[in-house]
């Protein structure tokens, strides 16, 4: 089975199109260990010389989907997919802002977990707390500075992928196990981009 961390901040488009072929590649039976990881562009984007005040109230409506997301995930497994792919679709298919928290807890139940259950694990602030820990050991342990990024473990590499997979499972998984192969056997290809973009 190959085991793989994917950083995600729902803000990002290209954090969902990653995300949603790893969730399509999932659904279509991919032998994938997928561990979904946090990553806050809000603080990321912080100034060098400021720290990023995880804890000032000011900033918690940033960190609210995010937090949610991880709080799903770690209290209620079992809708973390759904959650996870509503809370991208809120945010990039629909143009709501995710800092609003009624958009957060339509996205929440429309993944079928209750609104109430979650806000109530978000007062504790342990999802909070793991959203921070989680960026930290990200920007420590790999220099993360941007979603999504996927790791094996030894390396990270940060992806754009231009496509969206749609319920096609067997080129959502061809398509991630591309970026896995270069992640694992071509450390020597740092950067490659193309000049243009197709439209």
């Amino acid at each position: 089975m190959t085991a793989f961390s994917l950083n995600f901040d729902y803000r990002c488009p290209f954090a969902r199109n990653a995300n949603e072929h790893v969730l399509a590649a999932l659904a279509a039976g991919a032998d994938w260990e997928v561990s979904f990881r946090g990553f806050s562009l809000t603080a990321a984007h912080a100034e060098p010389d400021e720290p990023f005040a995880w804890s000032d109230p000011a900033q918690r409506p940033d960190l609210y989907a995010l937090a949610a997301g991880l709080a799903v995930r770690d209290a209620f497994p079992e809708h973390f997919r759904t959650v996870h792919r509503a809370l991208f679709a809120a945010r990039h298919d629909h143009g709501e802002d995710l800092r609003d928290v009624e958009v957060v807890h339509k996205a929440l139940a429309t993944g079928g977990v209750d609104p109430d259950a979650v806000a109530a694990e978000l007062e504790t602030g342990r999802p909070f707390a793991t959203l921070q820990q989680e960026h930290e050991a990200a920007v420590a342990g790999h220099q993360v500075f941007g979603v999504p990024t996927f790791s094996n473990g030894r390396d990270a590499v940060f992806v754009r992928l231009m496509t969206r997979p749609g319920d096609d499972g067997a080129t959502a998984t061809a398509t991630i196990e591309r970026v896995l192969e270069l992640l694992e056997r071509h450390p020597e290809l740092n950067e490659y981009k193309h000049t243009t973009i197709a439209r």
